[in-house]
């Protein structure tokens, strides 16, 4: 795969996030225990043999960068390729986010043009998958594809912000013949091919692409080159089949760290030859003390547990006292959960220690959040 590198974009700040993305890019939110949302991004990009990838950020990316750091858990710590971060160098932008995905393929166009690759995978780190490239980019180039896009089958749900993605329609050799942006689900009922935002393409044609639109003062990539140059350009669609989970709100980050405790769904994303690496904090194993009850749960390494949970989510390094109780809630790393208290239906960000008694509760589809170092 030396002719093919890879694109993350790693700087969404999504306002439907809440206090999760105050102090941190929506890439950078723990899940799952261990992990980063980020992670799977790269780790797909790694498993497919990629070892030369760029890291777009705009702002709030210390955390990013805190966990990266070199790229040496992803072996992407090499003299030839590796991992290259590009945070922003235009002033011109407007506010503190980009436009448009073009817009921020403008602040990487040097480092696109200087690459001797051919193809260019474009991922959005907004994903919980597991996914080999490899299949993709030998029918990207079997169909002669300008672009081919990836998506899966789904049914379009109702958001809250109104952005319900990218709807494809294919002909019989799966050549694009029509992009649905943000389509209202009561007007487009039952199974569609919704796009989740992994896009390969030419080097070339990327770089023409950006140009093109920073000219016009275009920046939409899903708007403005996929939807409006459809009949152009060769526009593939290449199907995944696999578990995807698209991270665009509290509601579906619950869910998805939720989907883990489905045996099967674990066993798609982490139990097979393609594994997801993450940044490696060494710990203790964890510690269940007499009277403990764990029930449904996944509880990482280095937890001190002498309450009760079920349902639940609970990251390294958590301390849960005697008498508290924590149900279908999800605990980020470090924090305290003194006795007596109980959670359900709770997000608890790190550093976050709940004082003894108190009783916090939210609903499924709206789940209480607890910013990062709060005391309660």
């Amino acid at each position: 795969m030396k002719n093919v590198m890879g694109l993350v974009f790693a700087y969404q700040n999504d306002e439907q996030m809440k206090v999760l993305t105050q102090i941190r890019a929506l890439s950078s939110i723990p899940f799952g225990g261990r992990y980063r949302i980020v992670d799977f991004a790269l780790s797909n990009l790694v498993n497919s043999g990629i070892t030369k990838v760029g890291i777009i950020t705009r702002n709030n990316y210390q955390s990013l960068l805190d966990h990266l750091g070199s790229g040496k858990e992803w072996d992407l710590n090499r003299k030839n390729g590796g991992m290259y971060l590009l945070p922003p160098f235009q002033q011109s932008f407007n506010g503190v986010g980009y436009r448009g995905k073009m817009e921020a393929l403008l602040n990487a166009v040097s480092f696109i043009s200087k690459s001797d690759a051919d193809t260019v995978i474009v991922s959005a780190a907004d994903c919980i998958f597991n996914m080999s490239f490899r299949d993709a980019l030998k029918y990207h180039e079997e169909k002669g594809a300008d672009i081919t896009v990836i998506y899966h089958k789904a049914e379009l749900e109702h958001k809250d912000n109104g952005e319900t993605g990218s709807v494809f329609t294919m002909d019989a050799d799966g050549r694009v013949t029509d992009v649905a942006i943000n389509p209202n689900p009561e007007f487009m009922k039952g199974e569609v091919d919704l796009g989740i935002s992994q896009i390969i393409i030419g080097r070339t044609l990327l770089e023409t692409l950006v140009n093109e639109c920073a000219a016009h003062n275009l920046y939409s990539l899903h708007r403005d080159v996929l939807q409006r140059r459809v009949n152009d350009l060769k526009i593939y669609g290449y199907e995944y089949t696999g578990y995807c989970a698209k991270i665009d709100s509290i509601a579906s980050y619950y869910q998805a760290n939720m989907d883990l405790l489905n045996p099967e769904i674990r066993k798609a994303l982490f139990y097979q030859e393609r594994q997801i690496f993450t940044k490696i904090r060494d710990e203790a194993p964890s510690v269940y003390r007499n009277g403990s009850v764990i029930h449904n749960s996944l509880v990482a390494d280095g937890c001190v547990i002498e309450g009760t949970v079920e349902n639940s989510i609970i990251f390294r390094g958590v301390r849960i006292h005697k008498g508290a109780v924590i149900r279908n809630s999800i605990v980020m790393q470090d924090c305290e959960i003194q006795s007596g208290s109980q959670l359900e239906y709770t997000i608890i960000d790190k550093d976050v220690v709940i004082r003894e008694n108190r009783k916090l509760f939210g609903y499924e589809l709206y789940p209480m959040v607890l910013a990062k170092g709060s005391v309660v």
